[in-house]
C-alpha cells in the first residue's frame, strides 16, 4: 500500500515549525518503515518559493537534514502561504488553478497513491481534495489538528484575546488580526531562507543569519518601492485577503470560505479523523458530515511512560501542601495569563498551600514582576526558563498536578499528554480535549473562571478528590503501534502480522 502525507511544512523542518503535529509525523513514518506492506511519501507546501518567482512546481526536498530525502517533497511557489495566517482568508485557500495542477502533477508523477492523508490543508488550495475526480480509487483522509476548514486563524481564537464561539456570518473574521502580515514580505523572506538552504546555508548558523536579516532589511524597504523587486514578486504572489471594501462583501467572503471548506470536506473525503471527542464535536457543529467523523488519538512515544511509571498514592504532599505544574508558553490562549489572575485572587490560606512549578520562556518585564509579585503568597514558586523534552523527567518529578487551563478549544495539548503518561492527574479547563484522558470532572473548571478554579483547588486541599478520582475512568495514552493498527484500518489495509 502506498500513502502520502501531507502537512504545511516537512517534518524534518531545521527550524523545527509544525509543533506536535510535526513530531507526531515523525513519529509515525519512523513506524511505518517497520511495516513491509506499507510504503509512504511526504508533501509539504506554502513555504518554499524562487526569488525570481515563477509557477508552482513540485521538487525533491534539497536542503536541510539528508535523512528520508528519497520520501520528502515539496511544492515550491504555492499561490497559498502557510501557516494560515501568512494567508489569511486568502481566494487562493480554497481555489489556486496552478498551485492544484503542481499538486495533481506530483501524484501522476510519484504515485498512484492508495491513500492521501493530510495532516493539515494549509498551504494548499481546499480544492486538491477533488483528487478523488481523477484518482478515485484513492482513500483521502483529513486529520484535524487544528480548525483551519473553519477558522482562517486555525484555532477560533478572536483578535488574539477570546474563543470565538460565533464568527458573525464572517464579520468577526474581517477584524480578527490585531496586525495582518503583508504577504509580499514574507513571500520574499520564504525565498531568500530557501535560496540560502539550497545554497547548503541552514537556518540557525552564523553565516543564515549574517546573510538573511540585512538581506531581508534591505529587500523590506524596496519592496514598498515600485522597481524590479516588486516586479520579482508579481512573478506568483499570494491571492490577497478580502481587504478594504464594503464590511458586508468581506464578511460575506469569510462565509463562504467556511462554507466550501466544509461541503469540499464532506464530498471528497473518506474520513476525517479528529484528535479528540471534543474536536469531532466542533466539527460536526460546523458541517462536517457525523458519518465522516471518527476520534483518533495520536500515538506517541510518549505513551510508553504510561507502563514505566504508577499513579501516586495521594495529590497532596506530606506536608499538606500541592505541588501544581504549569508547561508550556506565557500566552493567552494557553491560559497563563488567567493562572496568574487565578492565583492572585485565591484566598491567603489556600494560596499559602500551594507550590507552583512554571516551565515556560520569560515573558515582558510586567508579566514576570507578576509572577514574582505571586512568590510570597505561595508556599513555593519556580521558574524555568523554557525546557526541552530531556527535561521532562526530571521538571515533573516535582509536580503532583499538571495544569492545562486553556481559553480555546485547544485539540489535545501534547503537553497534556506528557504529564498524563507520567501518571500525573490534570487540572483543566473545560475546553479542549485535555479534559478527556482523566475523564474526571471533578478536576475541571469553566474555562476563563476564577472561582471555579478556586473551588476546584480547594477540593483537593480538602480531600475532596483524590488520586483514586482522576485514575478510576482515565485512558491509557495511545501508543504508536495500536495508532497504527488504527490507521490501518482507516486506510483498508489488512492487519500486520508486525
Amino acid at each position: 500500500m502506498k500513502i502520502l502525507y501531507y502537512n504545511w511544512v516537512d517534518y524534518l523542518d531545521d527550524e523545527n515549525r509544525g509543533g506536535g503535529v510535526s513530531v507526531y509525523q515523525r513519529n509515525l513514518l519512523r513506524a511505518l518503515d517497520g511495516q513491509d506492506d506499507l510504503q509512504a511519501a511526504f508533501l509539504s507546501s506554502g513555504i518554499s518559493y524562487d526569488l525570481a518567482g515563477g509557477r508552482p512546481r513540485w521538487a525533491p526536498v534539497r536542503h536541510g537534514p539528508a535523512r528520508d530525502r528519497d520520501r520528502r517533497f515539496e511544492i515550491v511557489n504555492s499561490g497559498a502561504l502557510s501557516p494560515a495566517h501568512h494567508s489569511f482568508g486568502s481566494p487562493a485557500q480554497i481555489e489556486h488553478p496552478a498551485t492544484e495542477a503542481a499538486f495533481f502533477d506530483f501524484i501522476e508523477a510519484t504515485g498512484p497513491y492508495d491513500v492521501v492523508h493530510f495532516n493539515n490543508l494549509e498551504g494548499l488550495p481546499a480544492r486538491v481534495l477533488e483528487l478523488k475526480r481523477r484518482w478515485p480509487q484513492t482513500r483521502v483522509i483529513l486529520s484535524l489538528h487544528n480548525y483551519y476548514p473553519f477558522c482562517p486563524q486555525v484555532n477560533l481564537w478572536h483578535r488574539e484575546r477570546e474563543a470565538c464561539r460565533d464568527f458573525d456570518a464572517g464579520r468577526k473574521c474581517a477584524d480578527c488580526l490585531p496586525h495582518r502580515p503583508d504577504p509580499r514580505l514574507i513571500r520574499l523572506a520564504n525565498a531568500l531562507a530557501f535560496r540560502l538552504k539550497r545554497a547548503g546555508i541552514r537556518p540557525g548558523t552564523r553565516a543564515f543569519d549574517a546573510l538573511f536579516r540585512p538581506t531581508l532589511r534591505v529587500g523590506g524597504r524596496l519592496a514598498r518601492l515600485p522597481g524590479r523587486l516588486r516586479r520579482l514578486l508579481r512573478g506568483a504572489p499570494a491571492a490577497a485577503a478580502p481587504g478594504p471594501g464594503p464590511a458586508r462583501e468581506r464578511a460575506a467572503a469569510f462565509a463562504a470560505r467556511r462554507a466550501e471548506m466544509v461541503r469540499l470536506i464532506n464530498a471528497h473525503c473518506d474520513r476525517v479523523l479528529c484528535v479528540s471527542d471534543r474536536v469531532g464535536q466542533i466539527a460536526r457543529h460546523y458541517g462536517i458530515a457525523p458519518e465522516l467523523v471518527q476520534t483518533s488519538y495520536i500515538g506517541t512515544e510518549e505513551a510508553r511512560k504510561f507502563g514505566q511509571t504508577a499513579p501516586r498514592p495521594a495529590l497532596l504532599g506530606a506536608d499538606g501542601t500541592l505541588r501544581l505544574g504549569y508547561l508550556g508558553y506565557m500566552r493567552r490562549d494557553k491560559g497563563f495569563f488567567f493562572l496568574l489572575d487565578a492565583l492572585e485572587a485565591l484566598p491567603e490560606d489556600i494560596a499559602a498551600r500551594l507550590r507552583l512549578v512554571a516551565a515556560a520562556r520569560r515573558g515582558d518585564a510586567a508579566t514576570m514582576a507578576r509572577l514574582e509579585r505571586l512568590r510570597p503568597r505561595l508556599a513555593e514558586l519556580t521558574h524555568v526558563d523554557g525546557y526541552s523534552h530531556d527535561d521532562l523527567d526530571r521538571l515533573l518529578a516535582r509536580v503532583d498536578v499538571g495544569l492545562v487551563p486553556v481559553l480555546w478549544e485547544d485539540n489535545l495539548p501534547q503537553v497534556a499528554i506528557e504529564m498524563h503518561a507520567r501518571h500525573i492527574p490534570l487540572l483543566t479547563s473545560d475546553m479542549g480535549g485535555a479534559q478527556e484522558l482523566g475523564h474526571c470532572p471533578e478536576m475541571v473548571f469553566p474555562a476563563g473562571s476564577a472561582a471555579g478554579f478556586a473551588e476546584r483547588v480547594a477540593a483537593i486541599l480538602e480531600g475532596r478528590v483524590t488520586a483514586r478520582d482522576y485514575w478510576r475512568n482515565a485512558v491509557a495514552p495511545v501508543e504508536m503501534p495500536a495508532h497504527l493498527r488504527e490507521l490501518r484500518a482507516v486506510y483498508g489495509a489488512p492487519a500486520s502480522a508486525r
